[in-house]
């Protein structure tokens, strides 16, 4: 599949807010991680200083996994219609959240397997045919999760909504995942690209207790044999122990660069599809921020191979981009404070000169 080069985010711009931080009234270093998130942003918008972000936005996907057969979920498959319904219903933490902090939130079926109750053709609830990739994938443990056309059809899909999105106004995204047993695959494509063994990235996900964390970590380790040999394709990795969800994510990070959008990222789904967005698209990570640190041991490492460092330390373990949108408001305030805060040179406020000291 072509990608067009991927741009980098505007580094004359980034030097700018680097020495207007410089000319402010206050202690050198003092606004410590918002003086970097104003930096970041400038960089992205290629202004300083930077403007404070208008019309961010969550782009939730949602689909299922055929490896929930193997319980490695504290919750059942049909569980995920019903979170597609209740984020549509802003009734989901992320829902909640982002009515809170004003951003607008998008729900996308792409692969949530409805049978035998799926609604019908003329319902709210029935999924768009323009982003469904299928209905569930391949249990990883046994078979592949794609076919090579799914795979392509799904990162075709991610980049079709970004481009949707930032047409439509959208100066920030925000990607989450619904989906019962979708931090399974993401463990394994972590572990696939870092090197890592199995053990070192079976996480909690669901809140599963420990004879369910056996049968992921058993999972996890049958994918990861069929994943390895394709450790170095991000591709093949997306088809043979990705899912639906994660490729349409893939193609959403990725071109969310190519149209040089900045992303807040959070929840082991999200930031695993940036690991193989990052894999495919080398560059494309410099335009994403990842807004909270996370308990799932699989996230850390794949946060450490991408050197992004967390924002926030919320300790939210969800998928859904909560943790994103907790963060938004900071990047509002970040851009406000190198636009507004006065200089040393306008107030006054100097620091006292030693000299010969």
């Amino acid at each position: 599949m072509h990608l067009p080069p991927i741009p980098s985010p505007d580094a004359e711009a980034r030097r700018a807010a680097i020495a207007r931080y410089d000319e402010l009234a206050v202690p050198a270093g003092a606004l410590g991680r918002l003086a970097e998130l104003g930096c970041w942003l400038a960089a992205a918008q290629d202004t300083c200083p930077p403007r404070p972000v208008a019309r961010p936005r969550v782009v939730l996907v949602a689909a299922d996994h055929g490896v929930a057969a193997a319980s490695v979920s504290a919750y059942p498959s049909y569980v995920t219609a019903r979170r597609v319904v209740g984020a549509r219903e802003h009734t989901t933490p992320v829902a909640v959240l982002a009515l809170a902090a004003g951003v607008s939130l998008r729900v996308v079926d792409v692969a949530v397997d409805h049978s035998p109750d799926a609604p019908a053709p003329d319902s709210p609830l029935a999924p768009d045919p323009r982003y469904r990739v299928g209905a569930g994938t391949g249990r990883i443990d046994r078979t592949d999760a794609l076919t090579e056309e799914e795979t392509e059809r799904a990162l075709a899909v991610g980049r079709a909504l970004v481009d949707e999105e930032v047409d439509g106004g959208a100066d920030l995204l925000v990607p989450g995942a619904i989906g019962v047993g979708a931090t399974t695959p993401a463990s394994v494509l972590v572990a696939a690209v870092t090197g890592a063994e199995p053990v070192a990235v079976v996480g909690r996900g669901s809140g599963i207790d420990d004879e369910t964390w056996m049968r992921k970590a058993a999972a996890i380790r049958d994918a990861l044999r069929r994943a390895r040999p394709h450790a170095r394709d991000p591709l093949a990795l997306l088809r043979v122990a990705g899912g639906a969800d994660i490729a349409v994510l893939t193609g959403f990070l990725v071109q969310a660069a190519v149209r040089r959008t900045p992303v807040l990222l959070d929840g082991l789904v999200p930031v695993t599809a940036a690991l193989i967005a990052d894999e495919w698209a080398p560059g494309a990570r410099d335009w994403w921020l990842l807004a909270q640190r996370s308990p799932e041991p699989a996230l850390a490492l794949a946060a450490e191979h991408l050197e992004l460092t967390p924002v926030l330390d919320l300790q939210v373990r969800l998928d859904d981009g909560s943790g994103a949108v907790a963060a938004v408001p900071l990047l509002a305030m970040a851009a406000r404070l190198l636009a507004e805060t006065g200089t040393a040179a306008d107030t006054g406020i100097t620091p006292i000169a030693h000299a010969g000291v």
